[in-house]
């Protein structure tokens, strides 16, 4: 694991490529210098947590289970006749 390095901004101009994907596969930071000074600091991005998507939707919506089985009958009824299936 590369824990921190200190670059000039000239060797950083040189090798940034080489660097970031050091960074991307090792983790560590690199601090950019210029004339002695610090300048940046270059991490790896964090990586995005990803959440299920089950139960996402789990008390975000109200609704009156009357109402929504009478429209999904409306809906699917005439579907339901056409194919010869009857409730």
């Amino acid at each position: 694991m590369m824990k921190q390095r200190v670059v000039t901004v000239t060797e950083f101009k040189a090798k940034c490529l080489s660097l970031l994907n050091e960074i991307g596969e090792h983790g560590g930071t690199i601090t950019i210098t210029k004339r002695g000074k610090p300048l940046a600091k270059v991490s790896p991005a964090r990586k995005p947590v990803w959440k299920s998507l089950e139960g996402i939707m789990a008390g975000k919506l109200d609704y009156d289970d009357a109402t929504f089985n009478e429209e999904r009958r409306k809906i699917w009824e005439p579907f339901l006749e056409n194919a010869g299936i009857k409730d």
